[in-house]
């Protein structure tokens, strides 16, 4: 069980998760035939027992990781931020990087496999976004997905909120 597992069964003060979001709406183009449709992929969030999330965009196969509000409240004000190294291929389950905050550290763990493409240093300078925006600015990394099916084994934006409510 992680740190954040541990911290939010003893917390009696805590958020309630955010709703998802699915896009998927085609949308026209100009081009040299007016009105030609295009459609835009699918934007599926998704999140561990563990209270990471995972915001995957079909067309790049990019994966946005961080952790999310439910996690963010329990842990309470957020002092640093360990993100993994650009490049830096990973396994679904592996340690990516740890949060510190007042009340407790925790190691955060990928969602999915892949490849680290992006790392949100703004949180090195201002670890502090964790708390204000955890599932907006405050995200952690983000991963070229190799094994786009893992998303599957994640849980949905209901099945996360019955999993906070019965913890």
């Amino acid at each position: 069980m992680s740190a954040i597992s541990r911290v939010l069964r003893t917390s009696s003060q805590l958020a309630r998760p955010p709703r998802s979001s699915v896009v998927s709406a085609p949308r026209f183009r100009a081009g040299p035939s007016a009105f030609a449709l295009s459609t835009r992929g699918v934007v599926t969030k998704r999140y561990t027992s563990d209270h990471e999330w995972v915001t995957y965009d079909s067309d790049t196969s990019i994966g946005t990781v961080s952790i999310t509000n439910y996690a963010q409240s329990a842990l309470g004000d957020v002092v640093f931020v360990e993100l993994p190294e650009v490049g830096t291929e990973i396994t679904q389950g592996d340690q990516i990087g740890a949060v510190e905050s007042v009340k407790a550290a925790s190691d955060i763990y990928a969602p999915v496999s892949g490849i680290v493409e992006e790392v949100n240093n703004a949180l090195g300078d201002q670890p502090g976004l964790l708390n204000k925006d955890p599932e907006g600015n405050g995200w952690l990394c983000k991963i070229k997905l190799s094994k786009p099916t893992e998303l599957e084994n994640l849980l949905t934006d209901e099945a996360y909120k019955k999993h906070c409510e019965s913890g």
